[in-house]
């Protein structure tokens, strides 16, 4: 009996422990919330739309100029975050407010204020807009490089609808440094989280269970047509939204460094025959003339590990660390290059429109079904190639295509085009276009098993 006794105390008391953390929790979450949702504002949007009379509108209205035009209004919702009190500088999306006539920002307390744009940045989709407004409430910035995944974070915005503003919906993070999520995008780093997202809530905030800004909510994949939520979000993450604003408020433009390579993922057989025991880094397969790569010693082949410190996970990672970085900044960069790792210093420049900062691309040609890259040592290890083949290398060919009938296979060497010889992927690209006129292309390939042939292909 006593026994007994002492099991049902034990219960009673478990029972109340956990009645207390689940209060402590609850009440983590509510003082969150209560303290975000003053520096969180509903922004809402409208443009002109001049569309021109037609002649079926000019039939049911025969007063109408047919050649006059019609405005209508259409408007949009997103949402904002109060990062500076003093100034009234909020942050958002620049796909919420991009191309619109007018902006005006709604806050908790139902004051609403004109917005004006003081900067944008469509390729990391981030805008900072200005109020004239006293007492505000700003959120402080967290340090989203301390995100874990499993981490609770809570997204608070305005989805779908203006009465539903200042919605709070609680979530974890799901995954860290997404990207290609959005077609076009230029910069994506994205936090990914399960925490409900919909439309309206782009520019929202994201806030770790400190109450700080780990990122600004922007887009949401849905698995289909329809546009409400499934549980797939993603965040601009903190870090990234802090360097951009900077030179957004003092200059209205961000500006960006540049290296001057182009890179490509690790995949299994790369990372096999440069005899890496890890798929990360960024793969350079081009350096591009004076650019700080080829100043710094950068070389095709290199596997960029770590840059300024920071490991490097894959090209869209080395991507973003280079761009935020001041132009100017001298950097340790750790390459693998035959067998070993090899420490090099680059100085960034600014980059210049048109200029690759660290570009993910396959650095080939396509043409006739066939795509063509420069030999680096990554494809000298993988297909065996003597250090006298040429330059210029099959990688991979349209089965379908006249290539293959043929008999064209990956790992041919490309010696000539017509009776010239090419020595890099620029001279091919200029004597295939001069090709085109003639209707053929003739190249002198060498096969794996040293023998040449010359092949004509047919536009």
């Amino acid at each position: 009996m006593i026994r007994v006794y002492f099991v049902f105390l034990i219960f009673i008391g478990n029972l109340f422990a956990q009645n207390s953390v689940v209060q402590q929790f609850s009440k983590a979450f509510a003082d969150v919330a209560e303290d975000a949702k003053p520096a969180v504002v509903t922004i809402i949007t409208d443009k002109i739309m001049k569309v021109p009379n037609n002649d079926l509108y000019f039939f049911f209205n025969p007063y109408m100029d047919p050649n006059s035009e019609r405005e209508y209004k259409t408007n949009a919702l997103g949402s904002g975050v109060i990062v500076d009190s003093k100034n009234g500088y909020i942050l958002t999306n620049n796909h919420v407010v991009e191309d619109m006539d007018n902006i005006k920002v709604k806050l908790i307390d139902k004051r609403e204020y004109n917005a004006e744009i003081m900067g944008t940045d469509p390729k990391s989709d981030l805008a900072i807009l200005k109020i004239e407004a006293e007492d505000l409430r700003e959120l402080k910035l967290g340090n989203s490089d301390k995100l874990r995944v499993g981490e609770w974070v809570m997204a608070v915005g305005s989805p779908f609808s203006e009465n539903l503003s200042h919605t709070v919906t609680t979530g974890i993070v799901s995954a860290l440094g997404r990207s290609n999520i959005i077609r076009g995008q230029s910069y994506e780093d994205f936090i990914q989280t399960d925490a409900a997202i919909n439309p309206g809530n782009s520019g929202g905030a994201l806030l770790n269970m400190q109450g700080e800004l780990v990122g600004i909510n922007t887009a949401i994949a849905t698995g289909g047509y329809e546009r409400s939520n499934r549980g797939v979000g993603f965040a601009i993450p903190s870090n990234m939204a802090e360097r951009i604003m900077s030179d957004l408020i003092d200059k209205g433009y961000v500006t960006r460094s540049w290296l001057g390579v182009y890179i490509q993922p690790l995949d299994a057989d790369a990372a096999n025959a440069l005899e890496m025991e890890s798929r990360d880094g960024a793969l350079v397969t081009q350096v591009v003339e004076d650019s700080p790569a080829e100043v710094g010693g950068v070389e095709e082949g290199d596997v960029i590990i770590n840059f300024d410190n920071r490991k490097i996970t894959d090209p869209s990672n080395l991507r973003n660390i280079v761009s935020l970085m001041p132009p100017g900044t001298n950097s340790k960069v750790v390459v693998f290059r035959n067998g070993s790792k090899k420490i090099l210093d680059v100085v960034l420049q600014e980059l210049q429109d048109g200029k690759p900062i660290a570009a993910r691309t396959t650095s080939g040609s396509s043409v006739l079904g066939l795509e063509v890259k420069e030999i680096n040592n990554a494809l000298k290890n993988k297909y065996n190639i003597e250090d006298n083949d040429g330059s210029l290398i099959i990688v991979s060919v349209d089965p379908n295509s006249e290539a293959a009938d043929k008999g064209l296979t990956e790992g041919d060497i490309i010696k000539r085009v017509g009776t010239q010889q090419v020595n890099s992927l620029k001279q091919f690209k200029k004597k295939e276009k001069a090709s085109r006129k003639k209707g053929s292309l003739l190249l002198l390939i060498k096969k794996s098993n040293g023998s040449s042939l010359f092949v004509t292909l047919n536009y």
